[in-house]
């Protein structure tokens, strides 16, 4: 027998499955739908011509062309848009697309750039050898005075001004660096001229063909002249020419004047060069050789 009431079980509730969205997939679709109608939308608004805009433009490059430009509407409900255009506008024959004359233009322009630039270098080069020859004058000037005319030999190249000194009997004595007394007297005699040059100065020491004495003090012809360069640009330096203007090269038997045939090349390659060098540009002083070659009524 039951003393009181019997508790009610409570109803066990049954756990479902999580219930599956099917119409998920309409989200989607009316996504892509939205989407297809605004780039719809977009492209209707590009397609869509400004009159007034396109008026305008037809208008500023038919002022700045000069000519009239014509446009050739096409079948398209957008022809109506050059109505209101004043008169035909021809853009291909306003503008100069004619290659021939086109290229005829940048060879002319070419042309006269190109002739601008080699007068402007021929000035160059002839004032540049103007300076080189009265310095070549006043060189020979000072020998003359000092009773050495004739002892030098004068040319003037892509370098500058170049003094050729012949050495054997004049500057030193055979296979000897030591100055000769007529030697110091050239010297003396062109060092004030150098000094009051502003242009670098090159001396340049020279041999002939004969290799030196076996045994002797020098190992060969390179030594011998590179000492004999050295010795004239002591001697120029003590005689006032300034020593940071002044550089020595030997260069042994390798730039003779004449060839080792000639009568000559023994007294005459032997000799001490002292170069004017000239400061104009690397275009101008190519032109010297030519300058110095032609008929001086030329470049009168």
């Amino acid at each position: 027998m039951s003393t009181g009431h019997g508790r009610r079980r409570g109803k066990k509730h049954e756990e479902h499955e999580e219930h599956e969205n099917h119409e998920r997939w309409l989200v989607s679709a009316f996504d892509m739908m939205t989407l297809l109608f605004v780039l719809f939308v977009v492209l209707f608004a590009m397609s869509k011509v400004d009159e007034q805009k396109f008026a305008a433009l037809a208008k500023g490059m038919s002022e700045a062309f000069g000519g009239p430009i014509t446009v050739q509407p096409g079948p398209t409900p957008e022809g109506s848009v050059l109505d209101g255009l004043p008169g035909a506008i021809d853009i291909a024959s306003a503008i100069p697309l004619d290659p021939t004359v086109q290229q005829a233009q940048i060879d002319q322009a070419a042309a006269a750039a190109a002739l601008e630039r080699a007068e402007r270098i021929a000035a160059e080069a002839k004032a540049a050898y103007d300076e080189l020859a009265a310095a070549r004058d006043r060189i020979e000037a000072a020998l003359a005075a000092a009773g050495y005319a004739g002892a030098a030999r004068y040319e003037i190249d892509e370098r500058g001004l170049v003094v050729h000194i012949v050495a054997d009997q004049v500057l030193f004595d055979a296979e000897e660096a030591v100055l000769r007394p007529e030697g110091r007297a050239i010297l003396s005699a062109v060092a004030p001229t150098l000094a009051g040059l502003p242009n670098q100065l090159g001396v340049e020491g020279h041999a002939n063909h004969l290799p030196v004495t076996r045994g002797g003090p020098w190992p060969s012809n390179w030594e011998l002249s590179a000492t004999r360069a050295t010795t004239v640009v002591r001697y120029l330096a003590g005689d006032g020419v300034p020593e940071g203007r002044l550089t020595a090269t030997g260069y042994s038997s390798t730039r003779p004047l004449v060839p080792e045939s000639d009568p000559t090349a023994l007294s005459v390659n032997r000799r001490v060069d002292v170069v004017v060098l000239s400061d104009a540009s690397a275009e101008a002083n190519a032109l010297l050789p030519g300058i110095d070659a032609a008929p001086k009524g030329v470049l009168e």
